[in-house]
């Protein structure tokens, strides 16, 4: 078969999310088609994969063709509680056993955090490349992900907007995000694991050069400002950024995956039945180093 990698929006949006054909991800891969899938993140930073059918092993032999496992430590559940190996983040909301988590569930109320828009694992002091999500049961409806292009958010800002920006460094932890939405029942021990580390505003990505601001729900403080000030400038920021414009929502087939990169891009989980299975795994894949020196 021969990699192809199409616009999925060939119109509006012809660099961001290309589909992907002729490649089947339960087998391993030539380095030629490693390369234009790698091209193709490079250009369109979300990639769409339908119709494969991987198991876990599958998908972590997939995603180290692309750099570091990073291991998924940003989850409540650790060591015997995980239901998933540590290579995959757990993007469920199902217990060990595989039913469905109550309402009030601690790890559910924690998860929900990722319907705020974010870029995953911006709370490590190395934040993410690429992430790969893999559907492998699905409500009925809804529980679909958005995405937004960071580097055409970037692109809109005014000459003045891009100079106050450049340089500023914030501060990212879950215990912001989490606190949008109410959530404080942290232990002391995750206090201590979620502490914030330092992540520059404007990225520049580093095979095209493409500059794109770097947002997440885990800001909640930039470096030199009051707090007030900090929150309402990335509030701003976030608005601006997530418009429809630079929106494409993915509406999930079951064994669909996707591969986005963090760096140049935020995303958004949405809503559906709490009652009915959504089995989502994630293998993410480290940054080549800290933002911040």
């Amino acid at each position: 078969m021969t990699i192809t990698i199409t616009p999925v929006d060939p119109v509006s949006r012809p660099d961001f999310v290309g589909r992907v054909e002729g490649v089947d991800l339960c087998q391993p891969l030539p380095a030629n088609d490693v390369a234009a899938i790698e091209a193709g993140m490079d250009r369109f930073a979300v990639l769409v994969f339908h119709d494969q059918r991987i198991d876990d092993a599958q998908q972590v032999a997939f995603a180290s063709n692309f750099g570091t496992l990073e291991r998924a430590t940003g989850d409540l559940a650790q060591g015997a509680d995980r239901r998933l190996s540590i290579d995959l983040a757990d993007i469920s909301n199902l217990n060990r056993d595989g039913t469905v988590m109550a309402r009030d569930d601690r790890k559910r109320l924690f998860g929900l955090g990722n319907m705020l828009w974010h870029s995953d694992s911006s709370f490590k002091a190395t934040p993410a490349k690429y992430s790969m999500l893999s559907a492998r049961i699905l409500p009925q409806r809804d529980g679909n992900t958005e995405f937004a292009d960071m580097r055409a958010a970037y692109d809109a800002l005014d000459d003045e907007e891009r100079a106050q920006l450049e340089g500023l460094v914030c501060e990212h932890t879950q215990i912001t995000s989490r606190g949008l939405l109410g959530f404080t029942d942290f232990t002391p021990d995750e206090f201590i694991r979620f502490a914030p580390v330092r992540q520059t505003l404007v990225r520049t990505h580093p095979v095209t050069g493409r500059k794109s601001l770097f947002l997440s729900s885990h800001a909640g403080a930039i470096e030199g400002y009051p707090v007030p000030e900090a929150r309402a400038l990335l509030r701003d920021l976030t608005e601006r950024a997530t418009q429809r414009e630079f929106v494409y929502k993915h509406v999930w087939r079951t064994h669909d995956l996707v591969i986005w990169d963090n760096r140049t891009t935020l995303h958004r989980a949405r809503r559906y039945d709490p009652t009915e299975i959504r089995d989502m795994r994630r293998t993410t894949l480290e940054s080549d180093g800290p933002t911040v020196m």
